[in-house]
């Protein structure tokens, strides 16, 4: 069962996500703030992918998605922008930064699926989901 993140400021948006990936068989933790996301990673948490909102107060996603980058521990885990910024600069701007999707709010169950298999895909190196042993 594969472990995804949340790192989303809108409570409400994040508990409509974690149902998704309970139909996705995913076990799921949040956060709302990304903050508190760095510091879990940085005490040694790790999930199998991170499903990252752009626009949150204090620390923005592109900020968490740059940490993330630039760290040797981190520069391949999956990374999947949710967002509802629609502007071609900012969708630019996260993939550059090193995402490796980028999907629109509201999400629907399939195209939330197929981001994050798309994400899986950029990391064929990386144990993720149904390459994790029992």
């Amino acid at each position: 069962m594969a472990k995804v993140w949340i790192v989303d400021d809108d409570e409400e948006m994040v508990h409509a996500i974690e149902l998704m990936l309970q139909l996705l068989d995913c076990e799921t933790d949040y956060f709302l703030d990304a903050r508190p996301a760095a510091q879990a990673l940085l005490g040694g948490k790790r999930p199998d992918l991170i499903l990252l909102d752009i626009n949150m107060p204090d620390v923005s996603g592109l900020d968490l998605l740059e940490f993330l980058r630039r760290r040797r521990e981190w520069k391949n885990l999956p990374v999947v922008m949710l967002s509802s910024e629609a502007a071609d600069v900012t969708v630019d701007e996260a993939m550059a930064l090193g995402a490796d999707a980028y999907i629109m709010k509201p999400v629907t169950l399939e195209e939330l699926d197929r981001a994050m298999k798309s994400a899986r895909n950029r990391h064929q190196n990386v144990r993720f989901f149904d390459d994790r042993e029992e």
